[in-house]
């Protein structure tokens, strides 16, 4: 476990829990995922950042698109939020907490073009794809098939949304 991780482990507070899970472990759980949860929080309203603003040739696909890759993440972020709250720990989803803990990149406000919104969509989504799998070895390494199996089917989400983004560009080159 990383020493950020582990120095935020020890400010959570705990709810008590008959959870057979160690409290150790699920401190450490607790601060994993909310890690997640902030990259996840963002994400979210970098999805509807990118509905709401692109223009083109291919508005309505996008637009669509954006939504609907928006709701999923928007289950993703509930998913993580309830998984942590399982565990005893205090789901911190506001939108400060999310811009302070973050792992995603800024979102380019001042962008228009379908094209140049789907390249940003895609690292947004490579990004966090990269965190919940990061997430699925760490959680195995506590001994919680649990949390994994649920960061395996983020994961699996958020690659299928990927392929559905990159795939407007993928035909250009």
């Amino acid at each position: 476990m990383s020493a950020s991780i582990t120095k935020i482990a020890a400010a959570i507070k705990m709810y008590e829990t008959e959870n057979d899970l160690s409290q150790n472990r699920r401190l450490e759980l607790t601060a994993l995922m909310n890690q997640r949860l902030a990259s996840a929080v963002d994400l979210q309203m970098q999805m509807k950042q990118a509905h709401w603003n692109v223009k083109g040739p291919s508005f309505i696909g996008l637009h669509q698109l954006f939504d609907q890759v928006h709701e999923a993440v928007a289950s993703y972020v509930d998913m993580i939020a309830e998984r942590i709250v399982q565990l005893g720990g205090i789901a911190e989803g506001t939108v400060r907490v999310a811009a302070a803990h973050t792992r995603l990149a800024e979102y380019p406000l001042a962008i228009a073009d379908g094209m140049t919104h789907v390249e940003a969509v895609a690292r947004a989504l490579s990004t966090f794809g990269h965190e919940a799998r990061s997430t699925i070895k760490q959680a195995e390494e506590l001994d919680d098939a649990d949390t994994a199996d649920l960061f395996t089917e983020i994961s699996r989400g958020i690659d299928k949304w990927l392929w559905f983004v990159e795939a407007h560009s993928q035909a250009t080159k």
